[in-house]
């Protein structure tokens, strides 16, 4: 706790110019080496940064409430008269305060919703969890229900609120997804790519970086094959060709593109900026590069620029799986060569298709 504190005052005084040149060169260091450091410097800043705006709001609205003061109210009342000259010499005699006071009005509406949205979004960040209970009775019939026979594991009757996307990390029903997707679950049901639902439950959770381990736990789930990908402990690229295969609909939807920047929102050195259009619903699915190995967990997107999603490094989908027994997870993908390697695209989404779960989340 107190290691905490001192780097949490660290990054305080980083951020406000107070250290020296020298502790400026060393925390840098320490920013590069350790990736959750620079983390909390980004989540530091953004948190500062909507201070600052919450306190320029405030003091426009004193200087509002100053030139409101200035203003002669009394005139106001007694000279308003419906006659144009009147209106004139009111005019005259207070347009400058009037004039201060619109144009306070105006920027702070302005800040106001800069911040509203700022706090919605997480500066225009925003987390792509698919609200399953918005869609219309009218197209439920989009979502595929669970076997007709009965099962003593069946899914509720009623609709699931919330959907993502998860993906097998081992073959005997652990799955990888994002914290966000699953957060504030009663229960949890994944679906294959045949229609085909298991209740499944949270194992692991990781706050830091947002991800989460599934295990299912449905007597009729039946263990998968040897996993056809692996995951990648080194960074891929910029400019390198990646794809991912989600749920933003009832159906899996494939999205290609490229790494666009090493760093994710605002420098997380911690994930990706990928270009590939994602929506509600991809969260949690896999990032692959073209060797089919998975290099990331999709996780958000950026409201103002087409095509801009983030994914989570895989390097900390390994730090999440190192901290489960490892008797618990069972068979692992340990291949020195990701089997989808030097196969087509069509070829590759064949292959891990059957690996790839509908996320659903009842609360």
């Amino acid at each position: 706790m107190r290691n905490e504190i001192e780097l949490e005052a660290i990054i305080e005084d980083y951020l406000n110019g107070k250290l020296s040149a020298e502790e400026v060169k060393a925390f840098e260091e320490l920013r590069i080496n350790d990736p959750s450091v620079d983390h909390k410097l980004v989540a530091h800043k953004v948190f500062l940064d909507s201070l600052k705006d919450y306190g320029h709001v405030l003091s426009l609205k004193d200087k509002m409430d100053a030139a409101h003061a200035t203003m002669d109210v009394e005139a106001l009342k007694t000279e308003f008269k419906p006659h144009t000259s009147s209106i004139i010499k009111l005019w005259r005699n207070n347009k400058s305060a009037v004039a201060v006071a619109a144009s306070f009005i105006l920027l702070a509406m302005v800040s106001v919703f800069a911040i509203q949205h700022n706090t919605k979004q997480n500066g225009s960040y925003e987390m792509m969890r698919r609200e399953l209970d918005r869609i219309k009775s009218s197209q439920n019939k989009l979502i595929r229900n669970i076997n007709s026979n009965a099962k003593t594991e069946a899914a509720p009757v009623r609709p699931a609120k919330f959907g993502g996307t998860g993906f097998a990390i081992t073959s005997n029903g652990f799955l990888c997804t994002n914290l966000h997707v699953i957060n504030g679950a009663d229960s949890v049901y994944v679906q294959n790519s045949k229609g085909e639902a298991y209740k499944a439950k949270v194992y692991y959770t990781d706050p830091q970086y947002d991800l989460a381990i599934l295990q299912i736990v449905d007597k009729d789930f039946s263990p998968l094959s040897a996993l056809p990908y692996k995951l990648k402990r080194s960074a891929v690229g910029m400019g390198e060709n990646v794809y991912t295969l989600g749920f933003p609909k009832d159906d899996a939807v494939l999205g290609q593109g490229y790494v666009s920047s090493r760093t994710g929102h605002a420098g997380d050195t911690t994930a990706y900026q990928v270009s590939i259009p994602v929506n509600p619903g991809n969260s949690g699915g896999p990032l692959l590069d073209n060797n089919g190995n998975v290099v990331g967990v999709i996780s958000a997107k950026e409201n103002q620029v087409d095509g801009a999603a983030f994914a989570i490094k895989s390097k900390y989908i390994l730090e999440a799986l190192s901290a489960i027994p490892s008797d618990s997870l069972g068979r692992r993908s340990i291949a020195k060569k990701s089997p989808l390697q030097g196969l087509s695209r069509l070829k590759q989404v064949e292959k891990i298709q059957d690996y790839v779960f509908m996320i659903k989340v009842y609360n």
